[in-house]
């Protein structure tokens, strides 16, 4: 009988982890939603590197999930139905500058 006690309480114990690991995966995806126009800026201006090209910065936008894209000598950005260009900036300050599109 102590026995049936014990493992009865081991699965409700195994039973309530499951239920928290299943609420947090539900809820992940909800909190990780897209980036915003402060996250890009925030990335654009926090780094420099005065040889980064188009691909460059395309690839490592991607890689922060932003849906960028690059497009001759500039990168389009889609964030919340707005187009933004950005183009490397060399030397200057930040990694692009960034104007929005149409």
């Amino acid at each position: 009988m102590i026995r049936i006690l014990l493992f009865m309480k081991e699965i409700h114990l195994y039973l309530v982890v499951i239920f928290v690991l299943l609420a947090f995966l539900s809820i992940a995806p909800i909190s990780t939603g897209l980036a915003d126009r402060s996250e890009l800026t925030k990335l654009i201006l926090g780094s420099e590197d005065p040889l980064i090209n188009v691909n460059d910065l395309a690839f490592l936008l991607v890689t922060h999930d932003f849906d960028a894209m690059p497009k001759g000598d500039y990168v389009e950005v889609r964030l919340n139905n707005t187009i933004y260009k950005l183009v490397p900036n060399g030397p200057y300050p930040g990694l692009a500058n960034m104007t929005m599109g149409s």
